[in-house]
C-alpha cells in the first residue's frame, strides 16, 4: 500500500510504498523522552519511501546503535533507525503513525520493553508479541549497551 504524511509544519513530506499494515510499540526511556509516550510507528523500507523538504531534516546519533530525525522547522519526530542495516531490525524507517496523513488501518503487532511501561495507561490490542527490554537485549546485545 502507499501512503502519505508529512511533519506539523508541512516542511518535511515523504510517500512510502510497500508501507506495512502493521504498527509496533516501544516503550524504552529514549523512545518515551523523544516523543512524549510510547513510540507508535510503522516500519518501512528506506527504499519504499521518498522525502521531500530533505534539507530541514536534522539528525542526531542518539545511540551507539541507532539515529533519529526531526524536521529542524517545528521538531516533530520523523523517523527512527538503527545504524546498522543488516540488522533484524537494520534497513528500515521506523515513522511514527501520527505523520501518516490517514493513520487508520493499522494492526498492532508488538509492544516492545514492555516491561518499562508507565502504568498510566495500556492498549488493547490482542494477540501481539510482548517483549520485555531483557527480551530485547538478549536478542540484540547492542541494546545492553545503551
Amino acid at each position: 500500500m502507499e501512503r502519505t504524511g508529512g511533519c506539523l509544519c508541512g516542511a518535511v513530506r515523504f510517500s512510502a510504498r510497500a508501507v506495512p499494515s502493521t504498527v509496533d510499540v516501544c516503550h524504552c526511556e529514549m523512545c518515551r523522552r523523544w516523543t512524549g509516550s510510547a513510540l507508535i510507528e510503522v516500519d518501512v523500507a528506506k527504499d519504499q519511501i521518498d522525502w521531500t523538504g530533505q534539507d530541514k531534516i536534522a539528525k542526531r546519533q542518539s545511540s551507539e546503535w541507532a539515529e533519529r530525525a526531526w524536521c529542524s522547522e517545528c521538531g516533530s519526530g520523523l523517523w527512527f533507525s538503527m545504524s546498522d542495516d543488516s540488522s533484524e531490525w537494520g534497513g528500515t524507517y521506523a515513522i511514527p503513525l501520527g505523520l501518516f496523513d490517514d493513520p487508520n488501518g493499522f494492526e498492532m503487532r508488538a509492544e516492545i520493553y514492555i516491561d518499562h511501561k508507565p502504568d498510566s495507561y495500556a492498549y488493547t490490542a490482542n494477540d501481539r508479541k510482548v517483549l520485555t527490554r531483557a527480551d530485547c537485549v538478549a536478542k540484540f546485545p547492542a541494546l545492553g549497551e545503551a
